[in-house]
């Protein structure tokens, strides 16, 4: 999609960002938002992701004690230079306070030992990573290790790491408060939260930033200003400064420059695309919940919308399989992306079903 993505009065100097609306997935500002980049410690969303579903599953207790291995200590720890929560090692360290210090001080040896503990070696922990990121439809991420520390092999998109933050948000609301705590102490040394923005009085209760040299300065931030969750994701800055900046600009440009208009309840059609060769000849299409319209200020006159997908689909369909977007367009300007997803489950169809769509094919191309 063109970098113009919604932009009728703002850029932003980040090579990559994204901002959504946390409740449907509908992105209202993107730019370069599916290119790979290097995450740096934005990865450890992944980490956490992991350790709160063995939290809920009750796999892992906030009171069970994580072992510093040499690894964890000497690749993590204050000898490598990094961001630590400078556990000792072959100490043993509460799962609350590693957790804690991966989210607020963006510790590598707390992750490094998280992961041992989850996975049995940090390689199998980063088998359950990628396994994630497939199963949460992330197109655009491989994962090396549990750090973000530089790998050549490792890569996300700003687009899934936005979703990545969506997920947590939505299926962990008892533990997401700890992104938003200012401080962690551990070891007689308290680090304040990396993420400047939650005394901005903007809203902001999470989530992670990240560092390095080749990617620059990234965040994933999340806001409830004006009374509505935004996701922002912004990467390649040059500075802490310029990050705290840019995003505290699309974060808020988000939250006041548009109106909210309700275009589709809960559960209701926004449309039907063809389906090639299926048991039905057409599948509808439903939101995520329910879809609103997001309409800059002043914009309302230039709308106009259209359902867009790459075809032909093909079955089997599983019901609540994402397959195709509602666009909302101001003039030439695409101003939001909403994701469709299919009403019902739809099969193969017989083989009349699947001749006729082939001849269809041959004599007018798949529409």
């Amino acid at each position: 999609m063109s970098n113009a993505f919604a932009q009728l009065e703002f850029d932003t100097k980040a090579k990559f960002a994204v901002l959504m609306d946390y409740q449907s997935g509908t992105v209202l500002y993107q730019k370069n938002a599916d290119e790979r980049m290097e995450p740096a410690s934005m990865a450890k969303l992944m980490t956490i992701a992991i350790a709160f579903e063995q939290l809920k599953r009750g796999q892992l207790r906030m009171d069970d004690e994580v072992f510093i291995s040499e690894k964890a200590w000497r690749e993590g720890g204050a000898a490598s230079g990094g961001s630590t929560m400078f556990a000792e090692l072959d100490s043993k360290v509460a799962v609350e306070d590693i957790i804690r210090s991966i989210i607020i001080q963006s510790g590598n040896d707390a992750s490094i030992a998280i992961a041992e503990a989850i996975g049995g070696t940090e390689l199998s922990f980063v088998r359950m990573m990628n396994e994630k990121a497939q199963d949460l439809g992330l197109e655009n991420s491989e994962f090396a290790n549990s750090t973000g520390l530089p790998d050549p092999t490792m890569y996300v998109s700003a687009r899934d790491l936005g979703n990545l933050a969506r997920y947590i948000i939505k299926n962990y609301p008892e533990y997401y408060p700890i992104f938003a705590e200012p401080d962690f102490e551990w070891n007689n040394i308290k680090q304040g939260n990396r993420n400047t923005l939650l005394d901005d009085g903007i809203g902001v209760d999470g989530l992670k930033t990240g560092h390095t040299e080749s990617a620059g300065y990234g965040i994933v931030a999340s806001t409830t200003e004006n009374g509505r969750r935004l996701i922002a994701v912004l990467h390649g800055m040059s500075s802490k400064k310029e990050r705290s900046e840019e995003a505290r600009k699309l974060v808020t440009w988000g939250s006041r420059n548009f109106e909210r208009f309700e275009a589709f309840d809960d559960g209701e059609l926004v449309g039907e695309i063809p389906v090639y060769g299926g048991e039905k000849p057409k599948v509808g299409l439903t939101g995520d919940g329910r879809i609103d319209l997001y309409v800059p200020k002043g914009s309302k006159r230039c709308l106009s919308a259209k359902i867009v997908y790459n075809g032909p689909l093909i079955p089997p369909i599983d019901q609540g399989q994402e397959v195709a977007s509602l666009q909302v367009w101001c003039d030439d300007n695409l101003i939001q992306s909403s994701p469709l997803y299919a009403a019902e489950t739809v099969e193969q169809g017989g083989l009349v079903r699947r001749a006729t769509d082939a001849l269809k094919e041959l004599a007018f191309g798949w529409l």
